[in-house]
């Protein structure tokens, strides 16, 4: 949304527009906004479109209540400024669907991660993951795992190879329970790992392409 258009909603719920029925005029608003009385009136109009406030036309005012769909758009904008302001105890991450090339299955087929997987994050993962391609600037965020104590799987060795330590994170998409998977031997890419116990793209009906949303739990 325009931030013209969140700050005109900002101020509505300031006075009072969230609960109840304010009656404010254009020029009154106008006062608010430090604009013209055309543009608040413009402002309240294209809000009306968005279906982000309900107006009930007056002589000289109007009574205006913000919907359920701009109070979801102030509480949005509040968590964000709640994680930057507050040590908060997760990260949101906001990605697509991507297909990948098989290597989820190198952790979530080996027995000995699987051990792991089941003691130290409370379920056995489907095997292989979902994959979630991240923004570039995204990758920023990454830094706030990196900063902070992960459930580690431990490195084992069979007889002919190493099999290396994984840093988790419990996560959720779309409400299901789960887990990121870090590799300790590679770098962090744009490319988010997903384990869960069950078949996501079936359960969620996700396919390539699709936008999620991934939430990551930090621990204490």
């Amino acid at each position: 949304m325009k931030s013209y258009l969140f700050q005109t909603l900002k101020e509505l719920a300031l006075l009072g527009a969230i609960k109840n029925r304010i009656e404010i005029s254009s020029l009154e608003l106008a006062k608010q906004l430090e604009s013209s009385q055309q543009t608040a009136s413009r402002y309240l109009v294209e809000l009306d479109k968005k279906g982000m406030i309900t107006r009930e036309l007056g002589i000289k005012k109007q009574l205006i209540l913000i919907t359920s769909l701009g109070e979801k758009t102030l509480q949005e904008e509040y968590l964000q400024y709640q994680q930057i302001f507050e040590l908060t105890d997760k990260v949101i991450f906001k990605g697509k669907v991507t297909s990948g090339f098989g290597e989820g299955r190198y952790y979530t087929e080996q027995s000995r991660y699987v051990e792991q997987f089941k003691e130290k994050l409370g379920f056995t993962p489907y095997p292989g993951t979902l994959n979630v391609e991240i923004e570039y600037i995204e990758k920023n965020k990454l830094r706030l795992l990196k900063d902070h104590r992960a459930i580690d799987i431990e490195e084992f060795k069979t007889k002919n190879r190493t099999f290396g330590g994984v840093r988790c994170f419990k996560a959720k998409i779309d409400g299901t329970d789960g887990a990121i998977v870090l590799p300790l031997r590679s770098h962090y890419s744009n490319i988010l790992e997903f384990i869960s116990k069950d078949f996501l793209r079936d359960k969620l009906g996700l396919k390539d392409g699709d936008d999620i949303k991934i939430v990551i739990f930090l621990e204490e």
